[in-house]
């Protein structure tokens, strides 16, 4: 008869959890391979699809200085500003005659930009005219004048105005009015009163940019 003192069970459970780690081990790779080509791949996405923004601003900025004209261009988000004395008297929305001379001025170069370059008009949606009042006031009152000078802006491009990608830019204008939403705390910052131009490129989140100062 066997003596069972002497019968040793092999290490069954020990090799089961080597291979247990070693197959998680595998898997954990697989995984960090996976989010890795993930990684890469969006970042290579948000870089092309940054790129025509990046473009467009250097373009602006360099032709605006070769052509002397003096603008206020955010070199981040490209976003041009008007003060209200630069093109309208206060609490109006008719266009005075040196806001029209700088929209003159403006408009030609700004557009021939945008559209210089098929890429830039493939990436580009939408060409926003917005109007912002300071909070002095009635809410619904510098709603109302926010929006009607964005629309006396567009109307003035549209009806007056004679350049070569005019038809182009018409398309892709989109007039809107802000009132007092992004005003400062303060009840009258002069600068809160303006028209500003803003790009928007495909993939803009909305939300970001009309809550973005």
């Amino acid at each position: 008869m066997n003596n069972f003192s002497d019968w040793e069970p092999t290490p069954q459970i020990e090799e089961d959890n080597s291979s247990v780690l070693l197959a998680i081990g595998d898997m954990m790779s697989g995984l960090l391979m996976i989010f890795a080509l993930l990684f890469i791949t969006v970042s290579l996405q948000l870089s092309e699809r940054s790129e025509p923004r990046r473009n467009v601003i250097e373009e602006l900025m360099n032709t605006f200085r070769a052509n002397n004209v003096k603008i206020d261009l955010d070199e981040k988000t490209g976003v041009i500003t008007f003060k209200e004395n630069i093109l309208f008297p206060e609490n109006s929305a008719q266009l005075s005659a040196a806001g029209k001379s700088t929209l003159k001025s403006f408009i030609p170069v700004y557009s021939n930009v945008i559209f210089s370059n098929p890429k830039y008009e493939e990436e580009i949606t939408r060409v926003v005219i917005e109007g912002h009042t300071s909070s002095s006031g009635n809410d619904n009152a510098n709603l109302r004048l926010s929006l009607l000078r964005s629309f006396a802006v567009a109307e003035y491009i549209s009806s007056e105005m004679k350049f070569e990608t005019k038809s182009q830019l018409e398309e892709k204008i989109l007039a809107s009015g802000r009132g007092e939403i992004e005003a400062s705390e303060e009840i009258d910052d002069p600068n809160d009163r303006k028209v500003i131009f803003r790009l928007q490129f495909k993939g803009d989140n909305l939300s970001e940019i009309f809550t973005s100062k």
